[in-house]
C-alpha cells in the first residue's frame, strides 16, 4: 500500500434483473482492468434495482448465494482487481427489512470488509422526490474503522450518508486516505447538491472521495442522476462521468497517497475539541 496508483469509477443502471446487472459489472471490470486499474468502485445497489419495495424483499440474497455477489467475487479473483459494491443483504431483524451495504472483496475475490447504511433516505418533496427507505431497510449501528487496500486506507459509506460531514470525519480522524459514496441520488437533488457536497466531504476530511452512482432510467420508471466522480483531497473533481446512461461507463484517476500526506501536513485541521466534541 503507498504510492501512486489508478481507480476506477464504475457507472451502471441497475434493474430487477440480477443477471444483467452482471454483465454490466463484467464489462465494467473488463474496462477497469484495461485502464491498468487496482481497485473497482461500483454503485449503491449494483446488484438490484426493484419495481417495488416489496420486490427487493424478494430479490434479496446472502453473498454467499446472491449470482450477482458470487460473479463479482469471480471476477475479482481472475482479475486481481479488489472490487467495491453495493449490494442488499438479508436483514438482521423480525421486522422482515434488508440491509443496505457496500462491501469490500479483495484481489483474491474474498469479502474483507462491509458497512451497512447508516442514514436511510426518507425525503418527502413538495416539487421533487419521494422516498422512505426506513419502510424497506434496516439502519447500520456502526462506523468500520479504515481499512488497508492496494491503493490507500479507504473508509466506506453510502449515499445519502453525504448529507452527514460527521461520519466523514470520523473516518479521516481514523486515518481514512480515501472515502467511498456508493450513490443512486435522484436527479433533483442531484443537480442541487451533489458535486456541491462530494467536494465538501473532500476538502473538509483532506481524502479522495469516489463517488460511484447508477445512471439513467431503471425498470421504465425511477431515474437517476449519474455523474459519477473521483474527488482529490484538495477538492478538485479529478474524473467524471456524464448524466445519460449510454452503456456501462467508467473513469479513472490516480490515487497519489504522498498528496494526501502533504495536504494534511501543509494545512493541519486541528480541531478545538476543548471547545466542541469530538466526531
Amino acid at each position: 500500500m503507498g504510492g501512486q496508483t489508478i481507480i476506477a469509477v464504475g457507472q451502471m443502471c441497475s434493474t430487477s434483473d440480477m443477471n444483467d446487472n452482471l454483465t454490466q459489472a463484467q464489462t465494467l471490470v473488463k474496462k477497469a482492468v484495461a485502464a491498468g486499474a487496482k481497485a473497482l468502485f461500483l454503485p449503491e445497489a449494483s446488484d438490484y434495482i426493484s419495481h417495488t419495495a416489496s420486490e427487493a424483499l424478494t430479490l434479496v440474497r446472502s453473498v454467499s448465494t446472491s449470482p450477482y455477489v458470487l460473479g463479482l467475487q469471480a471476477l475479482s479473483k481472475k482479475h486481481r482487481l479488489a472490487i467495491n459494491a453495493g449490494i442488499h443483504e438479508p436483514g438482521d431483524g423480525k421486522e422482515g427489512k434488508i440491509k443496505n451495504t457496500s462491501i469490500w472483496i479483495d484481489e483474491e475475490g474474498v469479502i474483507v470488509e462491509r458497512y451497512q447504511k447508516l442514514h436511510l433516505f426518507d425525503m418527502d418533496l413538495k416539487r421533487g422526490p419521494k422516498a422512505r427507505e426506513s419502510d424497506t431497510f434496516e439502519e447500520g449501528m456502526e462506523i468500520p474503522k479504515p481499512f488497508p487496500t492496494p491503493v490507500g486506507l479507504v473508509g466506506l459509506l453510502i449515499c445519502f450518508d453525504l448529507r452527514f460531514p460527521e461520519v466523514g470525519l470520523a473516518l479521516k480522524r481514523q486515518g481514512a486516505q480515501l472515502i467511498t459514496y456508493s450513490s443512486a441520488f435522484t436527479v433533483p437533488t442531484g443537480k442541487a447538491h451533489w458535486e456541491i457536497l462530494l467536494r465538501a466531504r473532500a476538502i473538509e476530511t483532506q481524502a479522495y472521495v469516489i463517488a460511484a452512482a447508477q445512471a439513467g432510467q431503471h425498470n421504465g420508471t425511477r431515474v437517476t442522476y449519474g455523474h459519477s466522480m473521483i474527488i482529490s483531497p484538495w477538492g478538485a473533481v479529478v474524473a467524471e462521468l456524464g448524466g445519460e446512461f449510454e452503456g456501462p461507463e467508467i473513469a479513472t484517476a490516480v490515487v497519489d497517497l504522498a498528496l494526501v500526506k502533504g495536504i494534511r501536513e501543509q494545512v493541519p485541521l486541528r480541531r478545538r475539541t476543548d471547545v466542541y466534541a469530538e466526531v
